[in-house]
């Protein structure tokens, strides 16, 4: 696996085989801790999405299966853009939700209650800071978008606290 942010790129063990589905990491955990912790948790906060991303095996690769079209992805993608560009028109110097304030973040990611307790125990349970609960709420917020959908749903939450995978206390074993 790779920790990635604005082109900068960096395995998270030495031997680079941390997590991989077929080669075992050689590294001790200890090892792979200390060179995890180059990456400061107040970095890794700034960072939006956090994703796994291991190497896909030549089978699956070649295999033959439907996948959504690219022009359907795109598609999804302007209305979104759409949504948020008319949500925005009236706040100055915001265009998306990644730029939205922390004041303007409570009036356009209003979550239900049950949204509200399930992001309440991944915040415990994770140990994650304001600063990764703001980047949950804005995350889910364009994922409600993509999917078109006025309000945020808990499906849509649960999807953004799974993007904070660098957050969990202990994932590097």
């Amino acid at each position: 696996m790779k920790i990635q942010h604005q082109g900068i790129s960096t395995q998270v063990c030495p031997c680079g085989y941390y997590n991989h589905p077929e080669k075992e990491c050689v590294c001790g955990a200890g090892v792979v801790q200390k060179y995890l912790n180059r990456v400061s948790g107040p970095l890794l906060d700034r960072i939006d999405i956090h994703l796994e991303v291991t190497p896909v095996p030549f089978s699956e690769l070649t295999a033959e299966r439907t996948a959504e079209q690219s022009s359907d992805v795109r598609s999804r993608v302007m209305g979104a853009r759409k949504i948020q560009e008319e949500r925005y028109a009236d706040s100055k110097g915001i265009y998306c939700n990644a730029q939205m304030s922390s004041k303007l973040l409570r009036s356009v990611c209003k979550i239900s209650p049950e949204g509200v307790q399930l992001l309440k125990t991944a915040m415990e349970r994770l140990g994650l800071s304001a600063r990764a609960y703001d980047r949950i709420l804005k995350v889910s917020r364009t994922i409600a978008d993509l999917a078109a959908s006025n309000e945020i749903l808990n499906e849509h939450l649960a999807e953004a606290i799974q993007y904070r995978s660098l957050d969990r206390e202990g994932w590097a074993g």
